[in-house]
């Protein structure tokens, strides 16, 4: 007979055998023991929990001769079938591979006949969350009404990812991490079997590395049976697969804590030069953590998945470091994990982790700042706190004012506080121009009203004058405080409005005319933008809103054309020969004008703006 691996040698075959998944054995007994039996069941957990050899128990404790039944015989040729996956009325389907529509409808096809040999007929579709959605709404109608000898179970360890239509007609069983220690001692029974001398520490480092996964527990037994032989020690597994000795996390650990940054640093050297991996060396750091919170909650939640050597050590610690303490530190160590993911140079994070750990430990917790206050009753810290306060309003003198609100005026104490405060009489003494608005002169606090004075009417103070309501603006005088604001704030929009004027008021609506020649002009500043800036402008002028509307009117005088616009009108006319088809005579050479001999010429702002421009000479 050839070779056959721990993981399928030793897989569960009874209800007994499965291990850590008590809730759901227990809820499958009770249902087949009071025949309340569903048509669905899903079976969500982790890899290596059992959900394949739960289906398998649950489908021979269905078929098996007399059944259903609890307490069956395995080994009946009926269910050594169903164990080996070759009975033809219980089918074990693939979702990663038969994920598509056209095998739901076989499927739907083949649920209409009854069984051949076995009492019902079993689907079992592991990685049901691989099927395409279309396959999953082909199934809905026959998952919820299914013949009466069919039964379905589903296997995922994604559930997130199947359709909640699905779940929904299903009994959703969660199968847990199986706890560490249950692993250890399956696998000293199966080391004890197989006559194989497997260590207990060496026990609780593989199921340590395993995760909470039976497969990959025996899986890695098998390896360590061929490579150490009969004997199977700690270092063994460490050396294998990689990992850190709990004592080792707990003795780094223990160097943080003692806030031994040196010490801690030359640790993690060492795992790192015995070629450790340094991002599971971090997790079991974090874990370390996490079961001394835990422990200073639950002890014996903490305890579980410990060996007696640990558990002396989290005992230890747990009473060294507030709660508050290790959760500053298990964030800082979880933020290097993150970045340990994509980083080269994971040694590096890690060392940065440890230094922040240990500063971390020794900075003042707020429980520790509170206390303090607490204890120390009229120390310096409240104290401090007070004078903070005091010191600015102490500092600012309040001036008198016609409206006080309390018959309690502070006015006298400033003053009384700045003439103690002055030095004594110089021969010059400075002058305080400034304290004179704010403080009130000796005399005057003599005059003040007593508490309860109706102090509305005896302060002898002038109110200021209500000024008259100002008289709205001709559109003339808006018109030049216009102009002047638009030359300062936009120098192209006066250039646009100069020979434009206010025509009239329209209620909100203030009409401002442009010559019938400013049709460009007019586009521009009727844009959203410079509309609205004009507006703004206006209102802020007139004190009120005002919507602008601009307009061409034909009375309104163009803006005059200067010699050098002639010039370049000239220049753009056509000739009298294209115009007309007749050379024009020639003009005597003596009556032609000579550009320049106008000494006025030059003076022009444009032909000064020109010649600037483009440095221009006087051709001859």
């Amino acid at each position: 007979m050839s070779y056959q691996v721990f993981a399928r040698k030793y897989r569960p075959r009874t209800f007994d055998d499965v291990l850590g998944q008590e809730h759901v054995v227990r809820t499958l007994r009770n249902a087949i023991a009071q025949k309340r039996l569903a048509h669905a069941y899903l079976f969500v957990g982790p890899r290596g929990t059992g959900k394949t050899s739960t289906a398998r128990i649950f489908a021979k404790a269905l078929n098996c001769p007399g059944g259903p039944m609890v307490d069956f015989d395995p080994d009946n040729e009926l269910c050594v079938e169903i164990e080996k996956g070759i009975c033809l009325d219980v089918r074990e389907i693939d979702g990663a591979s038969n994920n598509g529509v056209e095998q739901v409808r076989e499927l739907r096809e083949e649920v209409k006949f009854a069984p051949t040999r076995c009492r019902f007929k079993i689907y079992y579709i592991d990685e049901v969350h691989m099927l395409s959605t279309a396959a999953f709404n082909a199934l809905l109608k026959t998952l919820e009404e299914p013949p009466e000898h069919v039964k379905f179970i589903f296997a995922t360890t994604e559930a997130h990812k199947v359709l909640p239509t699905i779940i929904s007609r299903c009994q959703r069983f969660d199968l847990r991490r199986i706890p560490a220690g249950v692993i250890a001692n399956h696998l000293l029974h199966i080391a004890t079997l197989e006559n194989v001398a497997l260590d207990q520490k060496a026990a609780y480092a593989i199921a340590k590395g395993a995760e909470g996964g039976m497969r990959d527990a025996q899986s890695m037994l098998d390896q360590l049976v061929a490579f150490c032989g009969e004997r199977i020690e700690e270092q063994d597994v460490l050396d294998i697969f990689g990992f850190t000795r709990g004592e080792t996390v707990a003795h780094l650990a223990q160097e943080i804590l003692q806030q031994d940054t040196v010490g801690a640093l030359k640790h993690l050297h060492t795992q790192a030069d015995g070629g450790k991996d340094l991002s599971r060396l971090l997790a079991d750091l974090i874990q370390h953590f996490r079961n001394l919170l835990v422990h200073q909650v639950d002890a014996g939640a903490a305890e579980e998945d410990l060996s007696p050597e640990m558990t002396a050590l989290v005992r230890g610690q747990s009473a060294m470091v507030e709660a508050e303490s290790v959760l500053r530190v298990m964030d800082g160590l979880a933020e290097v994990d993150a970045r340990m993911r994509w980083a080269s140079n994971k040694l590096l994070h890690l060392e940065i982790g440890i230094i922040q750990a240990v500063q971390t430990l020794g900075e003042v917790t707020l429980t520790e700042v509170i206390q303090a206050i607490g204890g120390g009753g009229s120390g310096g810290a409240p104290r401090t706190i007070t004078r903070r306060a005091i010191a600015p309003v102490a500092a600012v003198p309040v001036p008198v004012v016609a409206t006080v609100p309390t018959p309690v005026a502070p006015i006298p104490v400033p003053a009384s506080e700045a003439v103690k405060v002055q030095p004594e009489p110089q021969t010059e003494p400075a002058p305080q121009p400034k304290l004179q608005p704010l403080v009130a002169p000796p005399e005057p606090p003599a005059k003040l009203p007593e508490p309860g004075a109706d102090l509305s009417f005896d302060l002898d103070i002038e109110p200021a004058a209500i000024p008259a309501k100002a008289e709205p603006l001709s559109l003339e005088a808006l018109w030049t405080l216009f102009l002047e604001r638009v030359t300062v704030e936009r120098p192209l929009f006066a250039n646009w409005v100069e020979f434009g004027a206010f025509l009239r008021q329209e209620g909100k609506v203030l009409v401002l005319g442009l010559p019938t020649t400013e049709d460009s002009a007019r586009d521009n500043l009727m844009r959203p933008m410079a509309r609205k800036f004009l507006e703004e402008m206006l209102a802020d002028l007139t004190g009120k809103p005002v919507n602008l509307d601009i307009v061409l009117d034909a009375t309104l005088a163009p803006p005059p054309v200067s010699e050098m616009s002639l010039g370049l009108l000239e220049m753009d006319s056509p000739s009298p020969q294209k115009a007309g088809g007749k050379e024009p005579e020639a003009a005597p050479k003596e009556e032609t004008p000579k550009i320049g001999t106008d000494p006025d010429f030059y003076k022009d702002p444009l032909v000064k703006a020109a010649i600037e421009k483009f440095k221009a000479t006087l051709v001859k």
